[in-house]
């Protein structure tokens, strides 16, 4: 089986978009449109941005998901990034724990 190797983000705006991550990530893409970025994050492994089709939708049209970076170093290097990333003004909704919050399978 193929593993996946594009993760797509449903963004409003594009440009603004693209400097957020740009930023946050330290990365510049690999392909820009004007309602399509892509950054490369590991070879071949893309991580996208995308308008999508955005008639229906305005800045107040709720956007959720959710992003997921597995950190080498443990739990100091996840507080290191999270002080990176408040610093730079990202609104986070839940800070870093030591629990799960998982339900048990």
């Amino acid at each position: 089986m193929t593993a996946p190797n594009l993760f797509l983000t449903y963004v409003t705006d594009a440009q603004r978009s693209t400097a957020f991550y740009s930023d946050l990530f330290d990365i510049e893409p690999t392909f820009t449109s004007p309602r399509y970025v892509a950054f490369e994050v590991a070879p071949g492994v893309l991580f996208a941005i995308w308008t999508g089709h955005n008639e229906h939708t305005t800045l107040e049209t709720p956007r959720t998901g959710e992003l997921g970076l597995m950190l080498p170093g443990g739990g100091d290097a996840i507080d290191e990034v999270y002080q990176q990333w408040v610093a730079k003004g990202i609104r986070v909704s839940r800070s870093p724990t030591t629990t799960c919050s998982a339900a048990p399978s």
